[in-house]
């Protein structure tokens, strides 16, 4: 059997020839590109290491901060009957501007029923006064009766002891005697009862002075019931304590009220709010009152304020808890604290922040470097550093 012809080793090629490999890229190409591509690189490095070393690294900051203020609850002091409420919802008000009224008549009906109560206790003070006074007269008079009396029983007693010696001489009747002695007996009468009179007097001033001290007394009570019953009056207006805007009014016309029931809220205006921020301890190393603080609030990043550091709390928040830890146990579980650091708004900033308001969240950042310390940023740090400032 005859073989199969081989392929002939010139057959001709495909017309479809192969294209040939891309040249490669010159090494200097690729290195200038990765140049290109480090130099901004280490150009942010070096800025943020820059910042973090001039800067940042003396910064302390969190987010577990909130805006306060000392807001004014106000309750009622008496019972009473909403009559009129003389603002409106959120509305701004100053310090003394009536807020709610309630119906006065019945305390009016009181105070003038405290005032005639005092008016009586004055006249029946002023009727002792009288009444010792005029036993002070009764004294005098006695006084210059008994001085009389003390004449007319020496006059007496002479008259009757040279009777006796006529008498006795046989110059006198034994009857002219014996009217001598009555004489001097009943001006001896006459000047015990004007002692007398003059102990009943004095008796008299003593229990006058009682009385006056007791009208005094209920003078002074029933004083006392007229300003009380003239502050009850007062109660029924519920006044702005100071300036602040109002809020959450439970208070509705015609409802009842009790002592103690909360009515309205004033909530201070924005120059006296302030910042707490809850640090934890590891950040309280350098961190001192006076020093520059920059509030960023949640509500709008780019509205931040400038604030200081007014004061730190004398213990952590822990402690001033309802129930505050107890970590003499076995199930100890290390946790970091937290401290509170009250920080100041700075007024002016706090006047121009529409948002400001408490009860907001802030992020807290503490310059540490001091009072003076001025912030520029990163790239203001750089610039700073390169002396282009």
């Amino acid at each position: 059997m005859n073989a199969m012809p081989e392929k002939s080793a010139l057959q001709p090629a495909s017309d479809k020839t192969l294209a040939p490999p891309p040249a490669p890229e010159p090494p200097r190409r690729n290195r200038r590109r990765i140049a290109l591509l480090l130099v901004p690189l280490l150009l942010g490095l070096a800025a943020v290491a820059n910042w973090w070393i001039v800067e940042g690294r003396f910064v302390e900051s969190t987010d577990n901060a909130y805006v306060q203020g000392d807001i004014a609850s106000l309750a009622a002091r008496i019972d009473g009957t909403v009559m009129a409420i003389d603002v409106a919802d959120n509305a701004a008000v100053h310090a003394g501007d009536p807020l709610i009224r309630l119906d006065p008549r019945d305390w009016q009906a009181r105070l003038d029923q405290a005032r005639a109560a005092a008016a009586e206790a004055e006249a029946s003070e002023q009727t002792a006064r009288l009444q010792a006074a005029q036993a002070r007269t009764a004294i005098a008079q006695a006084m210059s009766t008994i001085a009389a009396a003390e004449a007319e029983v020496t006059r007496a007693r002479n008259e009757a002891d040279r009777s006796g010696a006529l008498v006795g001489g046989g110059w006198a009747s034994r009857q002219s005697n014996d009217a001598a002695i009555a004489a001097r007996e009943k001006a001896e009468a006459n000047l015990a009862a004007a002692r007398a009179s003059r102990a009943g007097a004095e008796a008299a001033l003593a229990v006058a002075e009682a009385q006056r001290a007791t009208a005094a007394a209920h003078r002074q009570g029933a004083a006392a019931a007229v300003t009380l019953a003239e502050n009850n009056l007062s109660y029924t207006v519920i006044r702005a304590p100071s300036d602040g805007v109002v809020g959450n009014r439970a208070a509705q016309i015609g409802q009842p009220v009790v002592p103690g029931q909360l009515l309205i809220a004033v909530t201070p205006p924005p120059s006296r709010l302030f910042v707490t921020a809850n640090f934890k301890e590891t950040q309280l190393r350098r961190m001192a009152p006076g020093q520059a603080v920059r509030l960023v609030p949640d509500i709008d990043s780019g509205a931040a304020v400038r604030g200081t550091v007014a004061s730190i709390a004398p213990a952590t928040g822990a402690l001033f808890s309802l129930l505050p830890p107890e970590n003499a146990t076995g199930n100890f579980t290390k946790v970091v604290q937290r401290v509170p650091v009250r920080i100041a708004i700075d007024p002016r900033d706090a006047a121009a922040a529409r948002w400001l308001r408490a009860g907001l969240s802030v992020t807290a950042e503490v310059d540490t470097r001091g009072p003076g310390a001025v912030r520029h940023g990163l790239f203001g740090a750089a610039a700073a550093t390169l002396g282009l400032e």
